[in-house]
């Protein structure tokens, strides 16, 4: 599955980061809590081999809140 919280087709994501599966857990549960559009993108079959966790996108207009969610989020994964 590649989609995370992305149900308005008027909104521009752009690219948040690269985190483990768990960091990437925690920060889409943050998004969602402050109504952030969000997806994801997982590496395919034989891309996995390179690549590694999962690729975040956000909406463009929450980028500066969503990069503060991350920072905060892979600091104290724990406590989200």
């Amino acid at each position: 599955m590649n989609r995370g919280s992305h149900d308005n087709p008027d909104v521009t994501t752009v690219y948040l980061g690269q985190f483990t599966r768990e960091h990437a857990n925690a920060i889409a549960g943050e998004l969602e809590e402050q109504h952030i559009t969000w997806w994801y993108k997982e590496p395919g079959l034989f891309s996995q081999i390179w690549e590694y966790g999962v690729r975040l996108f956000v909406d463009r207009e929450h980028l500066s809140e969503a990069k503060d969610i991350a920072a905060r989020v892979g600091a104290n994964p724990s406590d989200t």
